[in-house]
Protein backbone atom coordinates (compact mmCIF):
# COMPACT_ATOMS: atom_id res chain seq x y z
CA UNK A 1 0.00 0.00 0.00
CA UNK A 2 2.69 2.27 0.82
CA UNK A 3 4.43 1.75 -2.56
CA UNK A 4 1.47 2.74 -4.51
CA UNK A 5 0.83 5.46 -2.19
CA UNK A 6 4.70 6.73 -2.91
CA UNK A 7 4.10 6.01 -6.69
CA UNK A 8 0.80 8.71 -6.72
CA UNK A 9 2.89 11.35 -5.03
CA UNK A 10 5.74 10.80 -7.27
CA UNK A 11 3.67 10.94 -10.43
CA UNK A 12 1.41 13.58 -9.22
CA UNK A 13 5.00 15.88 -9.05
CA UNK A 14 5.67 15.19 -12.64
CA UNK A 15 2.22 15.37 -13.63
CA UNK A 16 1.96 19.44 -11.57
CA UNK A 17 5.57 20.14 -12.93
CA UNK A 18 5.02 19.48 -16.73
CA UNK A 19 1.60 21.29 -16.19
CA UNK A 20 3.72 24.74 -14.65
CA UNK A 21 6.48 24.37 -16.96
CA UNK A 22 8.74 23.40 -14.29
CA UNK A 23 9.48 19.77 -15.68
CA UNK A 24 13.84 20.42 -15.45
CA UNK A 25 13.26 21.60 -11.71
CA UNK A 26 11.32 18.29 -11.05
CA UNK A 27 14.08 16.18 -12.65
CA UNK A 28 16.68 18.12 -10.65
CA UNK A 29 14.56 17.41 -7.56
CA UNK A 30 14.72 13.80 -7.99
CA UNK A 31 18.35 13.16 -8.97
CA UNK A 32 19.30 16.23 -5.96
CA UNK A 33 17.39 13.56 -3.31
CA UNK A 34 18.78 10.16 -4.99
CA UNK A 35 22.08 11.04 -4.39
CA UNK A 36 21.55 12.37 -0.78
CA UNK A 37 19.64 9.10 -0.12
CA UNK A 38 22.66 7.41 -1.29
CA UNK A 39 24.72 9.44 0.99
CA UNK A 40 22.85 8.47 4.14
CA UNK A 41 22.33 5.70 3.53
CA UNK A 42 26.07 4.90 3.66
CA UNK A 43 27.17 7.38 6.31
CA UNK A 44 24.85 5.45 8.69
CA UNK A 45 26.27 1.93 8.11
CA UNK A 46 29.31 3.05 10.22
CA UNK A 47 27.02 4.11 13.18
CA UNK A 48 24.29 1.41 12.75
CA UNK A 49 27.34 -1.12 12.86
CA UNK A 50 28.72 0.58 16.31
CA UNK A 51 25.21 0.72 17.74
CA UNK A 52 24.25 -3.39 16.80
CA UNK A 53 27.82 -4.29 17.79
CA UNK A 54 27.25 -2.63 21.33
CA UNK A 55 23.93 -4.98 21.83
CA UNK A 56 25.48 -7.83 20.58
CA UNK A 57 28.38 -7.36 23.22
CA UNK A 58 25.56 -6.32 25.74
CA UNK A 59 23.63 -9.37 24.77
CA UNK A 60 27.08 -11.71 25.18
CA UNK A 61 27.65 -10.21 27.90
CA UNK A 62 24.68 -10.55 30.07
CA UNK A 63 23.02 -7.22 29.98
CA UNK A 64 20.20 -7.76 27.84
CA UNK A 65 19.16 -10.74 30.00
CA UNK A 66 19.41 -8.79 33.38
CA UNK A 67 17.61 -5.46 32.38
CA UNK A 68 14.94 -8.17 30.16
CA UNK A 69 14.53 -9.85 34.47
CA UNK A 70 14.23 -6.55 35.59
CA UNK A 71 11.40 -5.75 33.58
CA UNK A 72 9.65 -9.04 33.58
CA UNK A 73 7.36 -8.32 36.50
CA UNK A 74 6.02 -5.09 34.75
CA UNK A 75 5.66 -7.54 31.31
CA UNK A 76 3.55 -10.07 33.66
CA UNK A 77 1.57 -7.71 34.48
CA UNK A 78 0.72 -6.07 31.41
CA UNK A 79 0.37 -9.79 29.68
CA UNK A 80 -1.44 -11.62 32.46
CA UNK A 81 -3.35 -13.85 30.28
CA UNK A 82 1.04 -15.21 29.31
CA UNK A 83 1.76 -18.22 31.68
CA UNK A 84 4.80 -16.49 33.47
CA UNK A 85 7.63 -19.12 32.47
CA UNK A 86 6.01 -18.93 28.35
CA UNK A 87 8.86 -17.59 26.25
CA UNK A 88 6.87 -15.08 25.10
CA UNK A 89 7.67 -13.37 28.29
CA UNK A 90 11.47 -13.20 27.47
CA UNK A 91 10.82 -12.46 24.08
CA UNK A 92 8.37 -9.75 24.95
CA UNK A 93 11.14 -8.38 27.47
CA UNK A 94 14.06 -8.84 25.01
CA UNK A 95 12.19 -6.74 22.33
CA UNK A 96 11.67 -3.92 24.64
CA UNK A 97 14.89 -3.94 26.23
CA UNK A 98 16.51 -3.50 22.36
CA UNK A 99 13.34 -0.80 21.36
CA UNK A 100 14.74 0.87 25.18
CA UNK A 101 18.28 0.69 23.19
CA UNK A 102 16.97 2.22 19.81
CA UNK A 103 18.39 -0.78 18.02
CA UNK A 104 15.29 -1.01 16.14
CA UNK A 105 16.55 -3.46 13.95
CA UNK A 106 17.45 -5.67 16.16
CA UNK A 107 14.55 -5.67 17.92
CA UNK A 108 12.52 -6.97 15.19
CA UNK A 109 13.49 -10.83 14.73
CA UNK A 110 12.93 -10.94 18.67
CA UNK A 111 9.56 -9.11 18.09
CA UNK A 112 8.41 -11.39 16.02
CA UNK A 113 9.54 -14.38 17.68
CA UNK A 114 7.80 -13.29 20.50
CA UNK A 115 4.44 -12.78 18.04
CA UNK A 116 5.27 -16.74 16.78
CA UNK A 117 5.17 -17.44 20.64
CA UNK A 118 1.94 -15.58 21.52
CA UNK A 119 0.06 -17.20 18.46
CA UNK A 120 0.60 -20.59 19.85
CA UNK A 121 -1.14 -19.61 22.39
CA UNK A 122 -3.79 -18.39 20.87
CA UNK A 123 -7.05 -20.43 20.43
CA UNK A 124 -8.31 -18.13 17.69
CA UNK A 125 -5.54 -18.01 15.42
CA UNK A 126 -7.67 -15.92 13.02
CA UNK A 127 -8.06 -13.69 15.57
CA UNK A 128 -5.47 -11.40 17.23
CA UNK A 129 -5.78 -12.05 21.37
CA UNK A 130 -5.78 -9.71 23.99
CA UNK A 131 -2.01 -10.26 24.72
CA UNK A 132 -0.52 -10.01 20.85
CA UNK A 133 -2.51 -6.44 20.23
CA UNK A 134 -1.27 -5.28 24.03
CA UNK A 135 2.11 -6.55 22.50
CA UNK A 136 1.77 -4.56 19.07
CA UNK A 137 0.78 -1.09 20.24
CA UNK A 138 3.57 -0.88 23.16
CA UNK A 139 6.00 -1.61 20.75
CA UNK A 140 4.44 0.76 18.26
CA UNK A 141 4.97 3.10 20.82
CA UNK A 142 8.11 2.02 22.51
CA UNK A 143 10.02 4.08 25.09
CA UNK A 144 13.52 4.69 24.10
CA UNK A 145 16.14 5.71 26.19
CA UNK A 146 18.79 5.92 23.42
CA UNK A 147 17.38 6.62 19.96
CA UNK A 148 20.25 5.30 18.49
CA UNK A 149 18.71 5.22 14.60
CA UNK A 150 17.59 9.21 15.08
CA UNK A 151 20.58 9.87 16.22
CA UNK A 152 22.59 8.74 13.11
CA UNK A 153 20.16 10.28 10.74
CA UNK A 154 20.61 13.74 12.58
CA UNK A 155 24.91 13.07 12.31
CA UNK A 156 24.45 11.99 8.83
CA UNK A 157 22.74 14.99 8.13
CA UNK A 158 25.28 17.31 9.66
CA UNK A 159 23.41 18.17 12.84
CA UNK A 160 25.60 20.38 15.01
CA UNK A 161 24.35 18.23 18.39
CA UNK A 162 22.67 15.26 17.00
CA UNK A 163 22.07 13.82 20.91
CA UNK A 164 20.06 16.70 21.73
CA UNK A 165 17.08 14.63 20.39
CA UNK A 166 17.26 12.37 23.52
CA UNK A 167 15.39 14.19 26.09
CA UNK A 168 12.34 15.05 23.62
CA UNK A 169 12.52 10.97 22.35
CA UNK A 170 12.22 10.01 26.15
CA UNK A 171 9.37 12.33 27.25
CA UNK A 172 7.65 11.71 23.71
CA UNK A 173 7.71 8.00 23.23
CA UNK A 174 7.16 7.63 27.59
CA UNK A 175 3.28 9.69 27.23
CA UNK A 176 2.38 7.34 23.46
CA UNK A 177 3.51 4.34 25.54
CA UNK A 178 1.40 5.32 28.37
CA UNK A 179 -1.58 6.03 26.47
CA UNK A 180 -1.28 2.71 24.14
CA UNK A 181 -1.45 0.81 27.84
CA UNK A 182 -4.62 2.79 28.78
CA UNK A 183 -6.39 2.28 25.40
CA UNK A 184 -5.51 -1.35 25.06
CA UNK A 185 -6.64 -2.03 28.40
CA UNK A 186 -10.00 -0.43 28.10
CA UNK A 187 -10.68 -1.83 24.55
CA UNK A 188 -10.25 -5.64 25.64
CA UNK A 189 -12.28 -4.86 28.45
CA UNK A 190 -15.24 -3.59 26.06
CA UNK A 191 -17.79 -6.60 25.05
CA UNK A 192 -17.60 -6.34 21.01
CA UNK A 193 -13.48 -7.19 22.24
CA UNK A 194 -13.94 -9.11 25.58
CA UNK A 195 -12.84 -13.03 24.91
CA UNK A 196 -13.47 -15.28 27.71
CA UNK A 197 -10.39 -17.01 30.04
CA UNK A 198 -9.91 -20.83 30.52
CA UNK A 199 -6.64 -21.94 32.75
CA UNK A 200 -4.31 -18.79 31.97
CA UNK A 201 -5.59 -19.19 27.93
CA UNK A 202 -7.94 -16.80 26.14
CA UNK A 203 -10.40 -18.81 24.82
CA UNK A 204 -13.65 -17.35 22.70
CA UNK A 205 -16.84 -18.44 23.83
CA UNK A 206 -19.03 -21.27 21.90
CA UNK A 207 -22.20 -18.42 21.96
CA UNK A 208 -19.97 -15.27 20.63
CA UNK A 209 -19.28 -14.91 16.67
CA UNK A 210 -15.75 -16.06 16.18
CA UNK A 211 -14.11 -17.74 13.50
CA UNK A 212 -15.58 -20.73 12.01
CA UNK A 213 -12.45 -22.57 13.32
CA UNK A 214 -13.66 -21.56 16.84
CA UNK A 215 -17.06 -22.34 16.38
CA UNK A 216 -16.19 -25.94 15.06
CA UNK A 217 -14.04 -26.39 17.49
CA UNK A 218 -16.73 -25.83 20.11
CA UNK A 219 -19.07 -27.64 18.38
CA UNK A 220 -16.75 -30.97 18.28
CA UNK A 221 -16.17 -30.84 22.13
CA UNK A 222 -20.21 -30.21 22.78
CA UNK A 223 -20.62 -33.20 20.60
Amino acid sequence: MLGYIWFFFILAAIIIGGINGRIDAVVQSIVDSSKLAVEISISLIGVMAFWLGMMKLAEKSGIVSLISKLIKPITKRLFSDIPPDHPAIGHVAMNFTANALGVTNAATPIGIKAMSEMQKLNPSKKVASNAMCTFLAINTAGVQLVPASIIAVLAAAGAKNPTVIIGPTFISTLIALISAVIVVKILEKLPFFRTEKYEGFETTSCHSERSEESISQCTDSSG
